[in-house]
């Protein structure tokens, strides 16, 4: 904001009133005329110096006013953040009928394409790894035409009879009486072999109860036993049928021998299932074995009589399986491989046979050390003994001959 000069003229003059005070009457006329021109011409120097002044400090105003005003930031105290309380997670329960220990899961293999036993084919539908067994090995497609619980009811009542078999036929060659076994070669009785007509009246017995056997078992209720109860519970999931093949046997009460849940007994049930089959096979080559060569399955065999080539065989075989797997893929069928664990299993053995040797390198140090000083003792006992012996022989001597020349 600026002022007019006018205005500052009148405001310099008005502050300046001596420079216009009128002559005293003692002065003349012309002095008086020159006083006030010098005194006027004062004042005007004056009053501009002043006026420049006050310009300059209005000016000086002027830009401090128009000079932009620097916010000073001020930090404010720093207030700790009180956290607000975190409400807990919900707790979301579990379904227990989706836990593998209370009931059979539905559908193991769901992911895979091809079958477990054989690749080159792809998985049956219906095999989807929910039964205990369950490999997806079908190449006839009887899954897709049968009722299952009844193929697997069949399945497991051959597996268990021949796992008697299987035991049952060397055993008889070995331990039974002539007359009990059938021709000149004592050849178990059997649909190949024949049968003997001493023998055929028992074992028609035999076959017999089985059949009644199978007969009154074959629609049986199993929910309402102990063991029934269980698989009913077990496999709510998949059907209300229970397990295939029980017939709440278990006297030594092996079927919880992995734990009394579930998958423990879905496991168990494994086992037996796994076991039945190779013993089916097994029986199967015994039975053809001696329908073809007319003598006995025990016999010239490694199996049933002392010998050490199935030892060798057993401890090669659990030596090669701590430290190779076999290995089937897309582009080898048969590739043997060191595994993770025969790695290291392999790295423990060397680092043990190590030490080992330095073991016996430092015992054999020792042992070199007491040789030597068992060495050293010995020659000088042999010397101390061999000069005692020189001197009692010469001391011998000497009265020897002392007595002589004295003869």
């Amino acid at each position: 904001m600026k002022i007019s000069t006018a205005a500052i003229i009148a405001a310099l003059t008005a502050n300046s009133a001596n420079a216009f005070v009128a002559p005293t009457p003692r002065a003349s006329g012309l002095a008086s005329t020159r006083l006030f021109a010098d005194t006027l011409e004062k004042a005007s120097t004056d009053t501009a110096e002043i006026a420049k002044k006050f310009q300059e400090k209005l000016d000086a105003d002027e830009k401090k006013v128009e000079e932009p005003v620097v916010a000073v930031e001020v930090e404010a105290p720093v207030v700790a953040a009180v956290e607000e309380p975190v409400a807990p997670a919900p707790i979301v329960e579990k379904d227990p009928t989706l836990d593998p220990k209370n009931r059979v899961q539905v559908g193991r293999y769901n992911d895979i394409d091809r079958s477990l036993a054989m690749p080159f084919l792809k998985r049956p539908t219906k095999l989807d790894g929910t039964h205990a067994g369950d490999v997806g090995f079908d190449p006839l497609g009887f899954s897709e035409d049968y009722d299952m619980y009844t193929m697997m009811e069949a399945e497991i009542r051959h597996a268990r009879l021949a796992m008697l078999a299987v035991v049952g036929w060397p055993m008889s060659e070995l331990n039974a009486p002539n007359w009990m076994l059938h021709g000149p070669n004592h050849l178990a009785p059997s649909v190949l072999n024949g049968f003997d007509p001493l023998l055929s009246s028992p074992l028609f017995g035999i076959f017999g109860a089985f059949g009644y056997f199978e007969y009154k078992t074959s629609l049986r209720k199993v929910d309402d036993t102990e063991l029934g109860k269980k698989h009913t519970e077990d496999m709510a999931n998949v059907w209300k049928y229970g397990v295939p093949g029980d017939y709440n046997f278990d006297p030594l009460n092996l079927y919880s021998m992995f734990g009394d849940t579930a998958d423990a007994r879905k496991a168990m049930r494994e086992l037996e299932i796994t076991h039945g089959r190779w013993a089916m096979v097994g029986i199967t080559a015994f039975a053809a074995w001696e329908a073809l060569t007319g003598h006995q399955i025990v016999e010239n065999s490694m199996f049933f009589h002392p010998n050490l080539l199935l030892p060798s065989l057993v401890a090669s075989y659990v030596a090669f399986s701590a430290f190779y797997e076999v290995k089937n893929t897309d582009q080898y069928l048969f590739r043997v491989e060191m595994s993770s664990e025969g790695e290291a299993r392999m790295n423990n053995l060397q680092r043990r046979t190590a030490n080992l040797s330095k073991d016996a390198l430092e015992y054999s140090k020792v042992a070199f050390e007491y040789a030597k000083v068992a060495t050293e003792t010995t020659i000088e006992t042999s010397k101390d003994i061999k000069e005692k012996y020189d001197s009692i022989n010469d001391n011998y001597t000497n009265y020897a001959l002392r007595n002589v020349r004295k003869d």
